[in-house]
């Protein structure tokens, strides 16, 4: 698999589970949902710590890169989820986002 592609797809995993296991921590804690769905949030959190040590960057490359995916993806649940639609300030602000992941993870060095 390319390098891109498998870096790309290790930043998607690794947002939805920091926004997914956020999400479901959000609802046990302020929605009132079960114990059990801040459980699984938490668990699903500590996942999002450990998938980007796959990256085959540094610890300050990857993270910093990865704001930009986190931005991109937030949008999306917020879409997706919320039912929110991005406006075109959001479009252009997560293109911008794009940009700068690709400067900071793909620029050769």
């Amino acid at each position: 698999m390319d390098v891109v592609a498998r870096s790309m797809g290790l930043f998607v995993l690794a947002g939805l589970c920091e926004i997914g296991g956020g999400y479901l921590v959000w609802q046990w804690w302020r929605e009132g949902a079960g114990w059990w769905l801040g459980l699984a949030g938490a668990a699903i959190l500590f996942l999002y710590g450990i998938v980007p040590t796959y990256q085959p960057a540094h610890f300050g490359r990857v993270y910093a890169a990865y704001g930009g995916i986190f931005v991109i993806l937030s949008l999306l649940w917020g879409w997706g989820v919320d039912r929110i639609a991005p406006d075109r300030y959001d479009l252009l602000g997560g293109a911008l986002c794009l940009a700068g992941v690709a400067v900071i993870m793909y620029t050769p060095r």
